[in-house]
């Protein structure tokens, strides 16, 4: 598996899990039914985009940048979608950690992600395998599919050496 930036032309296998992932109604709070354009505006609004490719398919991606724009803009934020038929291969895991290194590099003292759905455990537990806290929850910001009403956590990741004395 190699991860690297997202090309035009990965937009389309893309799109097809990202549909599929957003209609499904259990873990991103997106419109249905965007269509190819406007899903690509969203997923590309963070900055960065990269995929998690096997040869040509691609298996994953994630959008990464700040998570708030002028004084909020020192900590970053991201969203990660791997292709269903790829779940189980340490797709998620490997984007990642791909974005906690990209983040480090990149300055950022902190990363947040701001609605990690509390009824998607496996995400919830990689996240705190990589190190994020759940600094809060919001009881019934997300309408899952299935359980009505769930809560959306935000997630913390400390970036900051405190034994630098920044």
């Amino acid at each position: 598996m190699e991860i690297r930036e997202m090309r035009p032309a990965d937009w389309p296998q893309v799109f097809s899990f990202f549909s599929a992932i957003v209609d499904e109604g259990r873990t991103y709070a997106y419109p249905e039914g965007l269509d190819a354009e406007g899903a690509r505006r969203l997923w590309e609004s963070p900055g960065r985009v990269v995929v998690a490719v096997d040869g040509d398919v691609v298996l994953g991606s994630a959008g990464m940048g700040p998570n708030r724009p002028g004084r909020g803009a020192h900590v970053a934020t991201a969203s990660f979608m791997v292709a269903p038929a790829a779940r189980g291969r340490g797709v998620g895991r490997a984007l990642g950690k791909h974005v906690v290194a990209w983040a480090r590099s990149a300055g950022y003292r902190g990363i947040q992600f701001n609605a990690v759905v509390e009824t998607n455990t496996a995400a919830v537990r990689l996240w705190q395998a990589l190190g994020f806290h759940v600094v809060g929850t919001v009881p019934g910001a997300f309408r899952h599919a299935e359980d009505g009403y769930v809560g959306l956590h935000v997630m913390y990741l400390d970036l900051v050496d405190v034994s630098d004395g920044v």
